[in-house]
């Protein structure tokens, strides 16, 4: 598994949201958009993850910030995640964890033994023109937002 480093230019997405619209990269030139992964929608962990960048979102608004989501889910659950949570940004469905791997963040991950394939919780902040400008892997619920601070700067 190939890792992304900050100055990189980030991996072009196109993938379906919430709602079935197609969200893309690309979409969100010109303006910084944090890009976080998590394993599984309405668990402990992502659901911490993803109301901590709720919780946010006024800050980072203020600053020019998008924030969007992607697991491995369907648009369905996803769609049941953001109404439980309000969580109020595109949460993207990568099924076929294709764009996992071109960032770097599907990998063997163990759990009470047992070795498996799956989403390792990460985070990135894109600059307005596409290059990272921070770059997280195995970053934890709770760090994920001072992290994508740090990076803003």
């Amino acid at each position: 598994m190939s890792t992304l480093a900050v100055g990189d230019k980030a991996p072009a997405f196109a993938l379906h949201d919430q709602h079935g619209k197609t969200v893309r990269l690309s979409g969100y030139k010109g303006r910084k958009v944090v890009v976080y992964f998590y394993p599984k929608a309405d668990t402990p962990g992502c659901t911490q993850q993803s109301c901590n960048l709720r919780d946010a979102m006024p800050e980072l608004t203020k600053l020019g910030v998008d924030v969007v989501g992607i697991s491995p889910d369907t648009s369905e659950k996803q769609l049941k995640f953001d109404d439980k949570y309000g969580l109020g940004f595109p949460l993207l469905a990568d099924q076929d964890h294709k764009t996992a791997e071109a960032w770097g963040v599907w990998g063997e991950k163990s759990l009470y033994g047992r070795k498996f394939m799956g989403i390792m919780r990460s985070a990135f902040v894109v600059d307005e023109k596409g290059k990272l400008a921070g770059v997280f892997y195995k970053v934890s619920p709770k760090d994920t937002v001072p992290k994508v601070r740090g990076a803003l700067g």
